[in-house]
């Protein structure tokens, strides 16, 4: 094996030599081809739900696409299930998993029923804008239904008003963009408590809601059917 100048960077050659160079996933790949900064934002998500999360039990991920990201909530949590309903994304995401960070990853469709649980907590990033308004409130029971009676949710989610900025590949399938207190209005319909964030880039924030590019919302306290 060849070394390194300085010894602290030889480990850089260790795991070259043990797992190989590690592939971007289906969706990551495209997106560090066209617009790789969006990268660091979607990441930048991935960390908040990690850190709303840690040292939680059992997490879901709803609609992980090729779960490039999912790895970092994995970081905090003691098990990750991470379901999709495009079978492509998750036989990527399979193909690609290092037995280091091993989760459970499977094809699931939210409009179809809960994933079978309970979760401790769940989180669905930029998937509530492709569900439409008709369909929204079944997406939400399910994700209720997934979840323990203390069950937390995390909904990340593109702003009604940001969509004047947004390519048009991103406007193709975004058919249920809400602002800050039309997301919360939806989570309240099924959690008594629902705290909504404001993000701009990677930065995340309590700012004003119609100037946020992206919003999260915390939901806590499942209101009981």
């Amino acid at each position: 094996m060849a070394t390194t100048r300085e010894p602290q960077y030889q480990r850089c050659l260790e795991v070259l030599e043990q797992y190989g160079r590690t592939e971007l996933g289906l969706m990551t790949n495209q997106v560090w081809h066209d617009d790789p900064r969006r990268l660091a934002f979607v990441l930048a998500r991935y960390k908040f739900v990690a850190k709303m999360f840690s040292g939680l039990e059992r997490v879901l991920e709803i609609g992980c696409a090729d779960a490039f990201g999912t790895r970092l909530v994995l970081q905090e949590v003691r098990a990750l299930t991470a379901v999709d309903f495009d079978p492509l994304f998750i036989q990527d995401a399979i193909a690609r998993m290092n037995p280091r960070w091993r989760f459970e990853c499977r094809v699931h469709d939210m409009l179809e029923g809960p994933v079978e649980g309970p979760f401790d907590g769940a989180y669905a990033l930029d998937v509530i804008e492709h569900i439409p308004a008709t369909a929204e409130d079944v997406f939400m029971a399910n994700v209720a239904g997934s979840l323990t009676e203390r069950g937390v949710l995390i909904l990340g989610t593109p702003s009604l008003e940001s969509q004047v900025h947004a390519s048009p590949p991103s406007r193709e399938g975004h058919v249920n963009c809400k602002t800050g207190s039309a997301l919360k209005e939806l989570a309240q319909r099924f959690f008594h408590n629902v705290f909504i964030f404001s993000m701009n880039d990677e930065v995340v924030h309590t700012g004003f809601y119609p100037m946020a590019h992206y919003l999260l919302a915390l939901c806590v306290g499942k209101r009981l059917p």
